[in-house]
């Protein structure tokens, strides 16, 4: 069988892999049957300064998955976040990013 089409020389490509990262917490919140999109939504625009547009889509995550990392940082800086969505009543954990 014979190919006349042209052919392309086989190009190596450089990748950057990320080994390391300054974000090495995840806060995640949880599912429940309780509370409404709409305050989970409001939750995650007061407490993490998310869009509307990013809060929704957290909280259909959320909602279909059962839990979703609606942000990352330091245990430092996601700890009183973590704190304020609890004390509104949504479950939510900080988790460490697996290496």
């Amino acid at each position: 069988m014979a190919f006349d089409g042209p052919t392309k020389p086989y190009q190596e490509e450089d990748v950057d892999v990320l080994t390391l990262t300054d974000e090495p917490y995840s806060l995640i919140v949880w599912n429940d049957e309780v509370n409404t999109f709409e305050w989970v939504i409001e939750t995650l625009m007061e407490v993490c300064g998310h869009t509307a547009e990013q809060a929704e889509q957290c909280a259909y995550i959320i909602h279909f998955q059962g839990k979703y990392a609606v942000k990352n940082g330091t245990y430092d800086e996601l700890k009183p976040q973590c704190d304020a969505i609890t004390e509104r009543g949504i479950g939510a954990t900080i988790e460490a990013v697996a290496v």
